[in-house]
């Protein structure tokens, strides 16, 4: 049997023993997923404590339709990162866990995708500047200029490769691969880019690239959708955040937010709260990557808030 751990690179913290101490202990968030069965909580939690652990969060869920147990823990403790996964993994080998170790708060480093809609883009740049956010955003790579002050008010370097045809659509896409590799991103957020993602990227980026779109698809889709939907008085508008997939739109839903208008609103009004949605979906989706408060179960998400 063999346990499926992703590998991050964090700073470590040193200690000669696994033994409480003021000065050395780190406080570390552990997920993880896999078949359920008697005595899973057990066992990482006689894990942890062998590692001079102390659990300061606990959540977990059993999926009825998958048969998967889920879980994340938040755990302080002197050990260093080889220490505590040397003393998790063969609880993780037993049965057969995907998991993830990680540092509780650590910055994940985000790549930023955008069009000309700023709104996404302003309000991760606002809420990360201020701490609100764990993300560092070394780029922000977009099809048009328009962005360009805007990063630049926040001291964010910026990138604009235009996309007009295939040949150009697959430049910016190796380019897209390049700084990934560059910069070692974690997470690809698409913060209004509004071009389709080839099949092959979206596979390269499984369950590690977020969209934000309105919540009107599939009724208008298109142009001018907040037209459409002043037209036809809709009394909901939304946005959903979710993974990207090879099938457009669809992929597992992370972050669903809605606002109930009606009739006296214009289009220009349903636009402005609209955004205001996105943003704030998109923000929460992007929060609860960071904090790796997210796990996949099939074509949904178990998200611990």
């Amino acid at each position: 049997m063999s346990s499926n751990v992703e590998q991050v690179t964090l700073p470590q913290t040193s200690s000669d023993a696994i033994a409480p101490s003021a000065t050395t202990t780190q406080h570390w968030v552990l997920s993880f997923s896999c078949v359920d069965q008697p005595g899973i909580v057990h066992a990482i939690s006689g894990a942890v404590v062998d590692a001079g652990g102390n659990i300061t969060e606990s959540q977990q869920f059993s999926s009825d339709d998958t048969g998967r147990f889920f879980m994340r823990l938040q755990v302080l403790s002197p050990a260093t990162r080889d220490e505590l996964e040397a003393t998790l993994r063969p609880v993780a080998e037993r049965y057969e866990m995907s998991w993830k170790l990680d540092i509780v708060g650590r910055r994940i480093r985000t790549l930023l995708l955008a069009s000309t809609a700023q709104h996404c883009v302003n309000d991760l740049l606002f809420r990360a500047r201020g701490g609100q956010l764990p993300i560092d955003v070394p780029l922000i790579l977009a099809n048009h200029p328009t962005l360009s002050d805007l990063a630049s008010f926040y001291g964010v370097p910026f990138e604009h490769k235009p996309v007009t045809g295939p040949d150009s659509k697959a430049a910016f896409e190796d380019r897209i691969r390049e700084v990934i590799a560059e910069h070692n991103i974690e997470l690809v957020v698409l913060a209004r880019y509004m071009q389709i993602l080839s099949p092959e990227l979206c596979e390269e980026l499984s369950g590690k690239a977020i969209n934000i779109h309105h919540s009107f698809l599939p009724g208008f889709k298109g142009a001018n959708p907040y037209k459409q939907a002043h037209q036809r008085g809709v009394k909901l508008i939304g946005a959903t955040a979710h993974f990207v997939t090879t099938d457009l739109d669809e992929g597992p839903i992370i972050e669903q937010d809605v606002a109930r208008v009606d009739h006296s609103r214009t289009p220009a009004e349903l636009v402005a709260l609209g955004q205001d949605e996105e943003s704030r979906a998109l923000r929460r989706a992007v929060t609860w990557f960071a904090e790796n408060r997210i796990l996949l179960d099939g074509d949904r998400t178990i998200i611990f808030q």
